[in-house]
């Protein structure tokens, strides 16, 4: 199933009521929402799923998901209800320092968080996120992940996080905007623009680690600095751009979409779901560097629904269902079996696999840029500003 053979989300849920309320049957609508191919590629890469593996250990009604923006199929959460019975419920955040703070302050409900790699050793070391046993995920192969990737979820010898997804963060660009100007390449031209030719129609992530280290790309700095004098730069710059701004916000998708927004610091998948609809808008990583990333499961300590968090990790590893939830988010997921099912068209994409000269300049986001008291300053003074 490619990503062409998808219905709308809004489509999938008018189908979804209109099942619940009897007037579409179950097999109209697992045909029409494409879930029933999706269960038949299940059933045949796990035969006996619901029966092995769920009906003789039950795991509850319900897991709850904690997870970034425009990142999962709707269909395939269904997918899970209808083999398992436990339905998916969704949380959306927009920066891992969000959910760092809600994870510390207990209470959260999450039975699966999506997290970064950079935050794994802190969640790890604080007792937030347990270890996991990875007899539960028979699905991940460590041998078939770049351990580029899968490393950061390994704290001394002690498995914590199983990698998802693979990325890169840029930004995008409606280039009929630009009056026939080239395409910007680099992030002082973000910057210039967004204060200039772009005014008041630039997004800038509501997210420390890449509004702050995206603005130290323009000085030509790290990604990840923590130095003062630095920061200080990077704060006056991004000061200076706040009056420019359409908005400060992670979810951009919408305003892009509308038109409301020319550019918005980007995540891989998204500029890929936007060039689908919008081939006018480009993905642009900054030549000067930026961010390289994984986002992996992790289970935290807290998590009222265990064994169904467990499923609901191993039910997306599996290889078909991965790159199904790829074809949908646009990312790859760094696991070379369910990489090797994408379509030539994304394994061939200069945004989900860069070239060589772009790649090697990005950084992977530091631990210490999580909990840092300077830059959690910086970016409460530059939202208030």
């Amino acid at each position: 199933m490619t990503h062409r053979d998808h219905i709308p989300p809004k489509e999938f849920l008018q189908r979804l009521e209109s099942y619940r309320k009897g007037s579409l049957s179950r097999r109209d609508f697992l045909n029409v929402t494409g879930l029933g191919a999706a269960m038949a590629v299940m059933a045949g890469a796990m035969p006996g799923l619901s029966r092995r593996a769920f009906a003789q250990t039950p795991i509850g009604d319900r897991v709850v998901i904690a997870t970034w923006p425009n990142y999962h199929d709707p269909a395939d959460f269904e997918a899970f209800r209808l083999a398992t019975n436990a339905a998916v419920d969704v949380n959306v955040f927009g920066s891992n320092e969000e959910m760092l703070a809600k994870l510390q302050a207990g209470g959260s409900g999450w039975d699966v968080v999506v997290a970064t790699n950079y935050t794994i050793s802190t969640y790890a070391e604080e007792g937030i996120i347990e270890e996991l046993d990875l007899s539960r995920i028979p699905n991940f192969d460590k041998l078939s992940t770049d351990p580029r990737f899968a490393d950061p979820g390994v704290i001394n010898g002690k498995t914590y996080a199983i990698p998802r997804n693979i990325g890169t963060t840029g930004y995008c660009i409606n280039t009929a905007d630009l009056e026939g100007a080239a395409p910007p390449a680099t992030w002082k031209e973000f910057w210039d623009l967004a204060r200039d030719q772009l005014s008041g129609r630039a997004m800038v992530h509501d997210y420390q680690l890449t509004a702050i280290g995206n603005a130290l790309k323009y000085f030509g700095y790290s990604f990840n600095s923590v130095d003062p004098a630095e920061l200080a730069e990077a704060e006056k710059l991004l000061i200076d751009a706040k009056p420019h701004l359409f908005a400060i916000n992670s979810d951009y998708q919408p305003s892009i979409r509308s038109g409301d927004a020319s550019m918005s610091m980007c995540w891989t998948g998204d500029a890929v779901q936007l060039q689908r609809d919008m081939p006018e808008v480009a993905y642009i990583l900054g030549r000067e560097g930026g961010e390289l990333w994984s986002d992996f499961f992790t289970i935290p300590a807290s998590a009222p629904h265990k064994d169904a968090a467990y499923a609901l990790i191993n039910f997306l590893l599996e290889p078909e269902m991965a790159a199904k939830e790829a074809l949908f988010h646009g990312y790859p997921t760094g696991d070379a079996r369910a990489d090797a099912l994408l379509p030539a068209e994304m394994r061939d994409s200069p945004i989900l696999f860069p070239a060589a000269d772009l790649l090697n300049a990005l950084e992977f986001g530091a631990a210490v840029t999580l909990t840092n008291p300077e830059r959690a300053e910086i970016m409460a003074r530059f939202k208030a500003a």
